[in-house]
């Protein structure tokens, strides 16, 4: 009988929560950024990439450093699903979901923010039809296609255990045939359960190689551009170690909220923050040292070639937003973790937040200064040309289609339990066994 009422209890903390005036309000800010977007995508469909501040020169801008920042978030899904449960790691439980809800959320962005910055997505269709495997463009969209799937497959099988918690306990009648459509097929049988852990574990490990792959493929579309700065074998190290630094730092940011709005202390507890914040150390200091593996050396050689770009990026005009980028984004939010009272939930919100941004900057930071110092000097061009700052239609977009991947998280949140029900209450039983 008391291991019943535990049960239930679990259940009602876990169920989703209606939205409150916060929630409304949040929510409110980010419909505004997003129809703002929308509408600056409609100047643009209407008028051409002319809106744009993108030139012959600068021809990629914030739309591929949004893409390269979503995909390096979405890495996080196959790090703290993937890895840690094959690793056995029970602690991770209360934030497998909120690590796969950001995965999905943000692939789903990257794959829509590229369709932006191709100017005509009519044209979309041509990528399939005249595609060619020798273009890592092809390469991208497979590996994101797959990495997309096996995310949502990851998402969804964990949750259909708790369709049956929210067909029984759930009083929201809008939600409740999608709950029943989802998890009428659900019966918690023995065979069920061996059929989706066996499942579970595929997923876990084909997650792995496809992760590493979409990052690698997403460096090798600059490493394979043969441009000052981005001419290096260093690269494809480079983005997965900052992309599993961004992903971390995600989820201690999630994590925070959800504890915090959601009133979860009983669940995601202080000691996941202490273990959260040792990986976004470790991963930090790793980052770190491929940031000095890839400058080193060529600061080194100091070729001609790339003086200018390194001059411009550690000394000239984009210094100081490198600097900050490097001790606001790994330095500081390390030296801030890397002691106990630096790992309570607090402190390392504010290190997740400044990890993110920091993030975000250094994506920009890959993109546009290369793209300002090609090899050949420029003759005889526009001044507009030779400078690049996103015009006010590129900043809506930008903006929009982060708001629209986090109004995704939100409103998953809302629908869905956050912490996995069924697997908590395994987790106690065991614990009670024990």
């Amino acid at each position: 009988m008391e291991q019943s009422l535990i049960d239930q209890k679990i259940a009602t903390d876990l169920l989703p929560k209606k939205f409150g005036t916060r929630s409304m309000v949040w929510i409110g800010i980010l419909l505004v950024f997003c129809v703002v977007g929308f509408y600056a995508y409609v100047l643009q469909l209407k008028r051409g990439l002319i809106v744009t501040n993108m030139r012959d020169y600068a021809s990629w801008g914030i739309y591929i450093s949004n893409f390269v920042f979503f995909v390096a978030i979405s890495l996080v899904g196959s790090l703290i699903t993937a890895v840690l449960r094959l690793t056995g790691t029970k602690w991770s439980t209360p934030l497998t979901r909120i690590a796969e809800i950001i995965a999905v959320s943000a692939i789903t962005f990257a794959s829509l923010i590229i369709i932006v910055d191709m100017g005509r997505p009519e044209r979309f269709y041509n990528l399939f039809l005249y595609g060619r495997l020798q273009s890592p463009i092809i390469w991208d969209v497979v590996v994101i296609s797959t990495y997309f799937v096996i995310s949502l497959l990851l998402l969804y099988i964990p949750l259909m255990p708790d369709m049956q918690f929210l067909i029984a306990h759930s009083k929201d009648k809008k939600l409740m045939w999608m709950y029943r459509f989802m998890g009428s097929f659900w019966k918690n049988t023995r065979l069920q359960r061996t059929l989706s852990k066996k499942a579970i574990n595929i997923l876990c490990v084909a997650i792995i190689p496809v992760a590493f792959s979409i990052h690698t493929v997403t460096s090798w579309l600059f490493a394979t551009t043969y441009r000052p700065g981005w001419d290096s074998t260093n690269f494809g190290a480079y983005f997965i170690s900052g992309a599993f630094l961004v992903g971390s730092g995600g989820v201690v940011v999630a994590m925070y909220v959800f504890r915090k709005y959601y009133k979860l202390e009983e669940y995601i507890k202080e000691e996941h923050f202490d273990k959260m914040g040792r990986i976004v150390v470790m991963l930090g200091m790793l980052y770190l040292y491929f940031n000095i593996n890839e400058f080193l050396t060529p600061l080194f050689k100091m070729k001609k070639s790339e003086e200018a770009f390194l001059n411009g990026l550690l000394i000239g005009d984009f210094a100081p937003v490198f600097w900050s980028a490097i001790f606001g984004g790994m330095i500081i939010p390390m030296l801030i973790l890397i002691f106990k009272k630096g790992r309570k939930p607090f402190p390392m919100f504010i290190a997740g937040i400044m990890i993110v941004v920091g993030a975000w900057v250094k994506r920009y930071l890959i993109v546009t200064p290369t793209l300002l110092h090609p090899f050949l000097p420029m003759h005889n061009v526009p001044e507009n040309y030779k400078h690049y700052f996103p015009s006010w239609e590129e900043w809506a977009i930008a903006f929009g289609s982060l708001a629209g991947a986090l109004l995704v998280i939100t409103f998953f949140a809302r629908i869905f339990p956050i912490i996995p029900i069924q697997e908590t209450i395994e987790e106690q039983h065991e614990k009670e066994h024990h």
